[in-house]
């Protein structure tokens, strides 16, 4: 909770006041931003009513050039910029958590306000961020956070602030869209595509965060924390990656009329106890070919909201890269901005629901469980019951590739608890009759 005796309306600068900017980070990112602010420094002052100056740039490395940047205004000690009297905005995008979390916190605190693309950081500390802001009547906005060009915050902040969000679901990481995309198109490998996305830039040398899904959930920790007005970080996430996706489960997928898709997904959910709650996980999922996120192709993202009154929704675009991740920045300089020219302030953090995170294994969903059995006559009655001992019931069941392995079952389940699947797959290990249980892969959208 925030401190309700805090100010939240500071007076405005006037118009035509200078605006003292400081821009921490030069990376592709940064380097757009600041060509961008001086390109367009015209266009931007009619906007906001007042004209816009870099007076600080912090880097990490001084000795490197910067073409195009004054060396005047380079220095490698962020934490001292941002508290300069001069300073009235500052714009981070040097990654990281510790660090920016320290720099980002002491601007607020000094009454500066915060435009930041760091969702790691958003997703970890938006709660002692918010509260800084709180104490001081600053602004911390982070659109670009989520999707970089997509606009999906400040939709969710201002525009759906009149709903109640039932579900928030999407595809937010291009990396891993690229690489499940190639795979169901070409019939190319995991290992084949994320070399190859790793050669075109998608995929970093160190690609962890990308494939194991740690990127999608700091943002699927931000959307929750908006759609369901209750605070959840990144630690809140089930989080899975793609690493164990095989071109067996892309054809399994393409058999069953989806895709597949590394989802991020916020859901307002009723608990065990019949309490609401809120769900928040990461894992790639089938995808009917007929949602509108199957047709996202390549690097590509899109989020899919879902309201009691709007309906549905969808938010779709680039959402990576140096040009889209500084126009979503340059976004919320511009309604920052305005905001000390003319005085007021932005939406603050709402958690007012307070809702609890609901324990994973009570979600519910569909799955598409992949095995090799026993070719005998009585298996599948002994797999049925497996699957209904622990109620789960069964939606369609196919059986392909007979060898002398044995065959193939992939079965698609109605809708069950993840507890109740879990135990479900640790009695199927169980049986004689079942030699291996490939993949568990969960069924998404309907």
């Amino acid at each position: 909770m925030t401190d309700a005796s805090a100010p939240t309306i500071r007076p405005g600068k006037g118009l035509d006041a200078t605006i003292g900017v400081a821009l921490l980070g030069m990376g592709t990112v940064g380097a757009e931003v600041y060509r961008l602010l001086n390109e367009r420094a015209d266009e931007f002052a009619a906007r906001i009513g007042g004209p816009l100056e870099v007076r600080g740039v912090a880097v990490s490395d001084l000795s490197r050039p910067r073409e195009g940047v004054d060396p005047e205004l380079l220095t490698d000690d962020a934490l001292s910029l941002v508290q300069r009297e001069d300073i009235d905005l500052v714009i981070e995008v040097i990654g990281g958590i510790d660090y920016p979390r320290q720099v980002v916190n002491a601007a607020l605190k000094a009454g500066k306000s915060v435009v930041t693309a760091n969702k790691a950081l958003i997703a970890a500390h938006s709660g002692e961020l918010s509260e800084a802001a709180e104490s001081t009547g600053a602004d911390l906005f982070f659109e670009a956070a989520v999707a970089a060009a997509i606009p999906v915050v400040g939709p969710l902040l201002r525009s759906l602030a009149g709903d109640k969000i039932e579900s928030v679901m999407g595809i937010v990481n291009g990396t891993t869209n690229y690489i499940l995309d190639a795979m169901y198109e070409r019939g190319a490998s995991y290992d084949e595509m994320l070399a190859e996305a790793t050669e075109l830039g998608y995929a970093e040398a160190d690609p962890s965060a990308d494939v194991d899904g740690h990127d999608a959930a700091s943002k699927a920790a931000i959307l929750a924390s908006l759609a369901f007005h209750s605070r959840v970080s990144s630690e809140d996430v089930h989080t899975e990656g793609i690493r164990n996706i095989t071109t067996q489960d892309i054809e399994a997928a393409r058999a069953a009329g989806c895709t597949i898709k590394l989802l991020a997904l916020c859901d307002r959910v009723t608990q065990a106890d019949g309490t609401p709650g809120v769900s928040a996980r990461v894992y790639p999922a089938l995808v009917p070919l007929s949602h509108p996120l199957a047709s996202v192709s390549e690097s590509y993202n899109a989020i899919f909201v879902e309201a009691e009154s709007a309906g549905r929704l969808m938010f779709y675009g680039n959402g990576a890269g140096g040009g889209p991740t500084a126009s979503a920045v340059l976004g919320d300089v511009v309604a920052v901005a305005r905001n000390i020219i003319h005085g007021g302030r932005g939406p603050r953090e709402s958690t007012y629901a307070a809702l609890p995170i609901a324990d994973f294994g009570d979600v519910v969903t569909r799955y598409h469980v992949d095995m090799l059995v026993e070719d005998r006559v009585g298996v599948l009655a002994e797999i049925s019951n497996a699957f209904s001992k622990h109620n789960v019931s069964l939606k369609t069941v196919r059986q392909e590739n007979k060898d002398d392995l044995g065959a193939r079952l992939v079965v698609v389940t109605h809708s069950a608890t993840e507890k109740d699947l879990e135990e479900t797959v640790a009695t199927l290990n169980e049986l004689d009759a079942v030699r291996e249980v490939h993949s568990v892969i969960r069924m998404e959208g309907k």
